[in-house]
């Protein structure tokens, strides 16, 4: 069982985490454990197997310049945060290490996992929306894909 010890307590320690490394991805997951024993996502579309699991990625682009690196892992976990609640209770995000095996049907990252580094705690989520939700020219949300026709 993997071990939630050491929880992502604050948009800070995220930070410092993405400003040490490289090859971060945050996985929104129930079942980490399960998710770690198939090595794979499933397109839930088609229901193919993927070859890594569907990841985002938390690496600065350069593009991003001078600007804060919290705020760079704030928008990250917000641009996300719907899936928490499209896939019921018990969703997470994870933060793990990988490399990049492949890319799956949305061109999202598919990884193959080499280090749990940690859930991400349920303050970080309200810190990264407060963050986001704060910024003057604020015109994008969650990306959502629900559609009315």
């Amino acid at each position: 069982m993997i071990s939630e010890s050491h929880v992502i307590a604050s948009l800070a320690e995220l930070a410092s985490l993405l400003e040490g490394r490289q090859g971060l991805f945050i996985r929104w997951s129930r079942d980490l454990d399960g998710d770690m024993a198939n090595g794979g996502s499933r397109d839930a579309l088609t229901g193919a197997e993927l070859p890594g699991l569907s990841a985002n990625p938390m690496d600065l682009e350069e593009w991003w310049g001078e600007r804060p690196t919290r705020l760079w892992a704030a928008r990250r976990l917000y641009d996300y945060s719907h899936l928490r609640r499209e896939r019921g209770p018990g969703v997470r995000a994870w933060v793990l290490a990988g490399t990049e095996v492949g890319r799956g049907p949305d061109n999202e990252p598919l990884i193959r996992c080499t280090e749990v580094i940690g859930p991400v705690g349920d303050a970080v989520m309200r810190e990264a929306a407060t963050l986001v939700e704060g910024q003057d020219c604020r015109t994008w949300g969650p990306l959502d894909r629900a559609r009315t026709t």
